[in-house]
């Protein structure tokens, strides 16, 4: 999975990544080639007292140094700004495939997950392309270098790398396999950590309007000392891995001590020689340790590619069409052609044979009770669920059959759940047209009833919004998601119980503007108050996801005894 998911985004960077490989390459074989010089040196100006070989040897050791030192900065530098790019570009690929995901798709991945793939686990994988580049061609290299060289200098000394490297691998080997799940359950303990966090903060008041601020922090110290217990068994196997992998080192260079102690008595071995064994000896487990630290980050890069590959080949289930048809006419209606919708792992659909027309230039309202399907059914007009049975039109043209961007640019939605961006008002209300006045701004505030109470926060238009609105009342936030809509001007406006958070006479103030202001619009009003929706041309009522009555306010509570119901439980209501 990592070497898939690294193959998709490192096509860009094949010759940095080169560069890079051929740099250290260079720097690896120099680094090789010092240990013989000091040999040299040793045996031919030291030993000898030569103190001219001594400083030209030296000179050119320094010399290589120096170079070498220059090539790894470059390497260092080209190799960082891989990784980056890198990193940059998986973090576009996901949020480009979740930005593409319908509501079906979103089930399957939580929102604290998704933001930990984007941020922790894109951040594990950039840190392993940074140390393999630089590491994992250095190892290979310095490890075949290091025993062609020790075999070079002495045969027979060098049996103790046949004893010493089986007993590395063999502890690298039980590290990996014991290392590989406890990471891969690590990053779900980290979504875990998240998941709790996100909820406590956004649900802080609720929390503690409950009493339930003990609870919470036991639950949150729950995972997190989850979280710790599986971490730190990660550490145990590292913390008894790297001092065996350090005793075997320190008993193979007493070894070669020892051994070519006895082989300089007899006459055997040069001094030097026996140094540069030593150097090669440490360049050899060197190796081994890079390895030993390249191994240490590629389980947890392998557990994070993994999630996230797993977001990128999750194919979207709302597509668009290979063949796009463009509406001859943008009027606004919509057709509803015997619709049956069911969610995913549902065992009865939602809404059951729809079969209706919402007329162009018309207000239609939606009115069911709780769990009917009348947000289902809005969703099903933008496509953000396409039906299971049956077709949706928009324009004379099945809304599968149309490309998203130009389907959504005739919409302009009020979702249920009013959200604000984080930035100043007019940002806000600039959402959907970028290029709209400040005279078309206050125009849709006067529509949507909210001029007055931006006209008094300090810095009008200007003034900030936190994110998600929290800084302003649920009634301002839903008259500036409402505006918000306004100064799109679309053909098509879906207020999905958008009125809920008003008073009544600001809703009867709002709805008169509306009236008058859209006449030209298709308006379709989702409410659960009848008053909202008295004056509508025309009234769908739900149940139980089936239409059970069509018509004006008149009509239905003539005709349908559903709708009756609703009507006098609201006027009983209203007289309690």
């Amino acid at each position: 999975m990592l070497w898939r998911l690294l193959l998709k985004v490192s096509k860009p960077y094949y010759r940095a990544i080169s560069l890079v490989m051929a740099l250290i390459a260079i720097q690896t074989v120099g680094n090789l080639y010092l240990p013989n010089l000091n040999a040299n040196l040793i045996n031919n100006g030291v030993v000898t007292g030569n103190l001219g070989y001594i400083w030209r040897t030296g000179g050119v050791m320094v010399g290589i140094t120096l170079v070498l030192g220059a090539i790894s900065v470059v390497a260092v530098y080209f190799a960082s700004r891989t990784s980056m790019g890198i990193g940059r570009d998986l973090r576009r690929l996901i949020f480009d495939r979740v930005q593409s995901f319908s509501e079906h798709d979103m089930v399957h991945f939580s929102t604290p997950a998704l933001i930990t793939m984007n941020t922790n686990d894109v951040q594990q994988i950039q840190l392993f392309v940074q140390v393999a580049l630089t590491m994992m061609v250095m190892a290979p290299i310095m490890g075949v270098g290091g025993i062609l060289m020790a075999l070079r200098e002495d045969v027979h000394l060098s049996l103790v790398i046949v004893v010493v490297v089986p007993l590395m691998a063999l502890v690298l080997t039980l590290m990996i396999r014991t290392v590989v799940p406890r990471f891969q359950s690590m990053q779900l303990k980290i979504d875990k950590i998240n998941q709790i966090l996100r909820e406590q903060i956004t649900g802080i008041r609720v929390i503690r309007a409950f009493l339930k601020t003990k609870e919470e922090e036991v639950r949150f110290e729950g995972a997190n000392a989850d979280l710790t217990a599986t971490a730190l068994s990660i550490n145990r196997v590292f913390a008894l891995a790297m001092p065996a992998l350090m005793a075997i080192l320190n008993l193979s260079t007493v070894a070669v001590v020892w051994f070519g102690g006895h082989l300089i008595s007899n006459g055997q071995m040069p001094v030097g020689n026996l140094v540069a064994f030593i150097t090669y000896i440490s360049q050899i487990f060197f190796s081994v340790m890079i390895a030993v630290f390249v191994v240490v980050l590629l389980p947890r890069a392998i557990a994070c590619a993994d999630r996230i590959e797993g977001v990128l080949a999750t194919e979207t289930t709302v597509k668009e069409p290979t063949s796009p048809t463009d509406p001859a006419t943008r009027n606004g209606r919509v057709d509803f052609k015997q619709v049956d919708f069911a969610y995913f792992g549902g065992e009865e659909p939602v809404l059951h044979d729809l079969n209706f027309t919402i007329e162009a230039h018309k207000t239609t309202a939606i009115i069911g009770g709780t769990g009917s399907g009348k947000t289902t059914l809005v969703n099903l007009i933008p496509r953000f669920f396409d039906p299971t049975v049956g077709s949706v039109e928009v324009n004379g043209v099945d809304v599968r059959e149309q490309e998203l961007e130009s389907l959504w640019r005739d919409i302009g939605i009020v979702p249920q759940a009013s959200y604000l961006f984080a930035g100043s008002v007019a940002e806000n209300l600039r959402f959907g047209r970028p290029e709209a006045t400040d005279e078309e701004l206050w125009k849709a505030l006067e529509i949507a009833q909210g001029k007055q109470f931006v006209s008094e926060m300090p810095d009008g238009l200007d003034s900030p919004i936190e994110q998600g609105g929290t800084n302003v009342s649920g009634g301002q936030r839903q008259r500036l998601c409402i505006a918000r809509a306004l100064v799109k001007r679309p053909s098509v406006y879906l207020f999905d119980d958008c009125f809920s958070a008003l008073d009544a006479a600001t809703d009867a103030r709002l709805r008169g503007a509306l009236k008058s202001e859209l006449s030209g619009a298709t308006v379709v009003i989702v409410a659960q108050r009848v008053s909202t929706i008295m004056s509508a041309d025309e009234i769908i009522v739900l149940d139980d996801g089936r239409v059970v009555g069509v018509g004006t306010h008149g009509e239905l509570m003539e005709s349908c005894i559903e709708y009756k119901e609703i009507v006098e439980s609201q006027q009983t209501q209203g007289a309690a």
